[in-house]
């Protein structure tokens, strides 16, 4: 790492510390030839692949951006959209790989997408997908109904109690005779 002030190559680390979110790394630095002290940010990076061939740095809000235009006229706020982009971003990064291929990141935000609103994740998955029939619709509507209705009948097994539970005897207390 060259000094800021007097651009000699070399520099001592005097402290390290992560960042709030633990993306990155803050550097204290002091130079050994003008003593001054600077401060570096180091973050890992991630490529993007793209279908070119072409490579480019991973970025949250070329996410954001594209999710924009699916959630057009939707019920999704700018907070959604940044959330949406971290966590396809932490989902990137948990692969362990430096550099993804454009349609991973692709795969990526389907997921959370379709949680976040069903009919912004149904124009991205067409475009994405490269829905050619009206039966391609069907089909991507069909599975959202059916994991739908799965979730409807998991939510409605966690609500059901046992009132046999409320009648149980206290330990604690004798019992009449």
């Amino acid at each position: 790492m060259h000094c800021p002030f007097c651009r000699h190559p070399d520099s001592r680390v005097v402290d390290s510390r992560t960042s709030d979110d633990g993306a990155s790394i803050r550097r204290r630095r002091q130079c050994p030839q003008c003593h001054r002290r600077f401060t570096t940010l180091e973050t890992a990076s991630l490529s993007v692949v793209k279908r070119s061939g072409v490579t480019e740095p991973f970025s949250r809000e070329k996410i954001a951006t594209g999710v924009r235009k699916a959630c057009q006229g939707r019920p999704v706020s700018e907070d959604d959209l940044a959330v949406l982009a971290q966590r396809v971003e932490e989902t990137l990064r948990s692969s362990g790989s430096a550099e993804i291929d454009a349609y991973e990141i692709g795969l990526a935000i389907l997921g959370p997408l379709r949680e976040l609103d069903e009919v912004a994740y149904l124009r991205f998955a067409s475009v994405y997908q490269a829905f050619d029939s009206l039966e391609d619709f069907e089909a991507a509507i069909t599975v959202l109904r059916a994991d739908r209705e799965g979730r409807v009948e998991r939510d409605a097994g966690d609500d059901r109690t046992d009132d046999r539970a409320d009648v149980e005897d206290d330990p604690a207390e004798p019992t009449p005779v």
